[in-house]
């Protein structure tokens, strides 16, 4: 058989064509599902960054379980304050002796690499405070695989370790990135995720320390978990700036200062 254009067809070549055109579907559907999967084994599936398993043999998964919180419902007015990102000598003691001052305990999300480096900031300072693990250099952990974020995260422990003297139990990611290989890494640590409910927003209140802290007074609900830093941007002093008036709002609203991992033992059934 020769076709319009002088091309000789077979009948095998005709019947191999005409399945084609009839199976063109299906076809399509397979090659696109191959170049999806193709294109998804470049994270890999497995140990990547997206995924929360690695490979096919036994896991170690710590207990078992992994805890992420934003926020925990009390019956009594608590709220936990934290910070995040230090230690670093600019900041880290004017918050120190803040909380120092108005009997208050916090929980610090330490960066091992500035607690290694800046050690003396708070060593002996943290009696009343919590420790929780935040990378050992604040990267993203979410771009990172799954070896790659457990090295960091027990690089960071081990630093928080030797310095404060008590291994941490809670963890944030920066940003609050939580990608698959995040919460592998946390619970072969044995961690609890915790994240925030609120947030000091700072660059809505320029030179405006009091009105930044009477908006957190207002915002904060019993079981708040309220985000803060010791670095970063000036901006941000207009937070640290107004805590002792934030601290004495709350207070007058009724609100306790406990730690996360206090608020947690408070938790109420929901």
């Amino acid at each position: 058989m020769a076709g319009g254009d002088g091309v000789r067809w077979g009948r095998r070549t005709v019947l191999r064509g005409g399945a084609l055109l009839a199976g063109g579907t299906a076809v399509g559907a397979v090659g696109m599902s191959e170049t999806t999967y193709l294109a998804d084994r470049r994270l890999p599936l497995a140990g990547g960054p997206a995924s929360a398993t690695v490979g096919n043999g036994r896991q170690q998964v710590g207990g078992g379980a992994l805890e992420v919180v934003w926020h925990v419902p009390t019956e009594g007015r608590t709220v936990a304050l934290t910070f995040d990102d230090g230690p670093l000598p600019q900041w880290t003691p004017m918050v120190l002796d803040t909380l120092d001052e108005h009997d208050v305990p916090a929980t610090f999300f330490l960066v091992g690499q500035r607690v290694r480096r800046h050690a003396g900031l708070i060593r002996d300072r943290l009696g009343r405070h919590e420790v929780g693990n935040h990378s050992w250099r604040h990267r993203d952990l979410a771009r990172m695989d799954a070896t790659e974020v457990h090295d960091d995260l027990r690089r960071s422990h081990d630093a928080i370790t030797d310095v404060t003297g008590r291994p941490p139990r809670v963890a944030r990611p920066p940003y609050g990135h939580l990608g698959g290989a995040v919460l592998h890494a946390a619970v072969r640590l044995d961690y609890r995720l915790v994240l925030w409910s609120l947030q000091m927003v700072e660059g809505e209140f320029p030179n405006d320390p009091a009105g930044h802290a009477r908006r957190i007074v207002a915002d904060v609900v019993p079981g708040t978990i309220l985000l803060a830093h010791d670095v970063g941007a000036e901006r941000r002093q207009v937070a640290l700036r107004g805590l002792p008036a934030m601290i004495d709002g709350l207070r007058d609203r009724g609100y306790t200062f406990v730690t996360v991992s206090q608020l947690l033992r408070r938790a109420t059934a929901v």
